[in-house]
Order: structure tokens, then sequence, then C-alpha cells
């Protein structure tokens, strides 16, 4: 992440420069607050390890296979991920008694994304394979947005993405009248609505179009995105942690810390699809097939933290909530520094500790939500 200050409000073009999770290996850091994250993607294990199989079979065992994970961020998840894929093309090569095929492995972020994080787990990464097959194992950073072209044509067998594409390619056009909040919520002018949901349709198409240029006929897509169960996207339901960042900016303005103005020129890239939207631009955009369309539910603070059982006395209570901060921290604090500053974020996240656990009963229950999309190119 720059250091430097950046306000959004100048350039709502791109986010590129902003739009990653926070490095490095510290406190607040994405790689040490991401086992939600990693909890997702096991879930999803079962049915991408099954498309992996199902597409080595459709290409009669090539000699080669580039897979690759768009929005890998930095820490061990990415490498967990490729590690199942990896695992689960050589077992596949085994039981037909074939020799494994040269493997690459593209990890895919943002240019200023701390990929180095990553890489200094790869030797681990090389050990942990059920096969000694680093000599035919490859691994390579992808630095660039998966809304523009990042590989050579029809060069790719298997895309992975977890928990990515619900970040926008930029923050919408015509959302000034969305003053109080930095998202989505009631009461806010059904065009702000409208921008977020167009501009997702947009990027989302855009995504697709890119990945059809660059998939083998046949190949295969994993994606898991948050969604919403609700129809109404200003329902209570539908994302909380961003409201109660908004209500904790409100506070900072009220005690002068935080300029009124700064606070009504931000808001998220972020947009959190139902079910039919995703669907929707799937179908239009035309160049895949969905196979498989499950939803994930979860609870808003179901992230492990360390305990074997959450109760409900002040000690544990005040270890969730702080590790949920840590986690909102971690993925937010680039984009909330780069507009605000990074001297206010102690004090702004003091303020999401204190306003969540006031909110803490209310919140516990609410679901969160995830798509897990596969498809094969046409």
């Amino acid at each position: 992440m720059s250091s430097s200050v950046i306000h959004m409000s100048s350039s709502r073009d791109s986010l590129m420069g902003v739009l990653s999770m926070k490095g490095g290996d510290g406190e607040h850091s994405y790689a040490n607050n991401s086992e939600g994250q990693k909890s997702v993607a096991s879930n999803a294990k079962p049915v991408v390890v099954e498309n992996v199989k199902e597409m080595i079979v459709k290409m009669d065992f090539p000699s080669c296979i580039k897979v690759a994970d768009l929005g890998c961020s930095s820490g061990e998840n990415t490498l967990v991920v490729m590690s199942e894929i990896v695992n689960t093309i050589i077992a596949t090569y085994q039981q037909k008694s074939k020799n494994p095929p040269e493997i690459v492995c593209c990890l895919n972020d943002l240019p200023d994304n701390d990929f180095n994080t990553t890489f200094k787990l790869i030797p681990a990464f090389h050990k942990k394979l059920k096969m000694n097959v680093k000599e035919k194992c490859f691994i390579s950073g992808v630095p660039g947005s998966f809304y523009s072209r990042l590989f050579p044509s029809k060069s790719l067998h298997f895309f992975h993405s977890s928990l990515c594409l619900h970040w926008l390619s930029k923050v919408p056009d015509g959302i000034e009248a969305n003053k109080k909040n930095i998202y989505l919520r009631s009461p806010c002018p059904p065009s702000v609505y409208k921008s977020y949901l167009n501009q997702f349709k947009d990027d989302f198409s855009l995504f697709l179009r890119m990945r059809a240029e660059e998939t083998i006929p046949n190949g295969r897509m994993a994606l898991t995105l948050v969604g919403r169960k609700a129809v109404d996207p200003l329902s209570k339901d539908c994302f909380q942690n961003w409201s109660v960042i908004s209500d904790s900016l409100v506070d900072l303005v009220s005690e002068g810390v935080v300029k009124e103005s700064d606070m009504e020129s931000f808001n998220l890239p972020f947009y959190n699809p139902d079910e039919s939207e995703v669907r929707k631009v799937i179908e239009n955009e035309g160049s895949f097939e969905i196979n498989n369309f499950k939803t994930i539910f979860g609870l808003l603070f179901s992230y492990k933290t360390g305990l074997t059982e959450v109760k409900d006395d002040d000690l544990n209570r005040f270890e969730v909530i702080k590790k949920r901060t840590n986690i909102i921290r971690s993925i937010t604090e680039p984009m909330l520094a780069a507009h605000f500053g990074d001297t206010v974020m102690d004090r702004l996240f003091d303020k999401y500790t204190y306003n969540l656990a006031q909110r803490y009963d209310t919140l516990r229950n609410i679901p969160t939500v995830q798509f897990f999309v596969s498809l094969t190119r046409k």
C-alpha cells in the first residue's frame, strides 16, 4: 500500500493504486486476519476438485496445465488453494498411470499487492505437495487488474477466484447523493442502488469477456463472491460491516477528526449481488456455461477466533469483536487511509470496535452469503 494520501473524490476512474488488502504480517495484516476467507475456500474445495478432474478428462490429459488464482492477495490462502488444485491434478494423472504434467500456477492481483509475503511461502508450498514435483510446478506473480487482459489468448485451463469479484473496478458514477454512507444503506436514493448495480453488471461482464479470450475451449472457472440473500439491496441483512464503518466516520466528523466533505465524498467500490443478478450477467455475456451455482451461508461472527467455544461473557465477546475489527481493518485500511490519511486509522477502528460492540447482540445472527459458481468455456 502506498503511504501517500490519495483523495478518491478527485478521481473515480480507477482504484488500482489502493484497492488491495493490508500487506505484511503484522497485527492488522490480511495474512494474519483471513481465516474466514480460508474457511470459505475450504467449503468450495469439493466442487473445485471435481471441476479440475472433469477438465483434465475433457482435455485428454494435456502435457502442460496452466491455472490462475485471480485476486490472490497476500499470505498463505492462495497457496492452500493452489496446492489442492496441483495435488488433484497429480492424483488424477496417477490414477490413469500417466506421467504428471508440467503445471503453471499464476498468482494475480493488483500491482500494489504484497506479493513478497506470499512468495516467501513458496518453498513450504513445494514441500507439502503429494509428490516431489518441484521441477514440474512453476509459480509466478501476475500484477494487473482482472478487469483487463492478463494472459495470452486461449492459454489458461483453469481459473480460480475467491471473494474478489464483489470489488468493482471503480466507484460508480452518479452517487453523489450518498452523503452519510460509504455504501448502500436505507435510506438512500434508488439512483444510488442503480449506479452500483450497473457498475457491477459492466465489470462482471468485462471480467467474463476477458477470461473468455484467455481460456482454452472446455476450460473451467471456479468463482466465489460475496452476495446477498435479500432481493432488496437496502435490507438490514446486506453487509452490516460497511454500515458500522459509516457510523464510525460520522462520529469522527462530529468530533472534528474527519472533514465532513471527506466523509461525504467516500464510497466503497463494492457490490454484493443477489443470485439472479449474477446469473443474468453470465447468461447475457454468453461465453460460459454454468455447471454449479451454490449458496453458502454463514454468520457475521462465525470466523475462528482461537477459542474452542464462543461464550456470552464479556471477555470472549471482546475477543470476538476485536478479531472482527482486525478482519475488516485488514480489508479496508488501504482504501480508507488513501482517502482519509494514515493518522486517523487507529481512531477510526477504535470507533469501529466500540460501535460493533454496541450492536453485537443485533448483528451476531445476521447471515452472510457467498455464491460459489463453476463455469465451463463454451
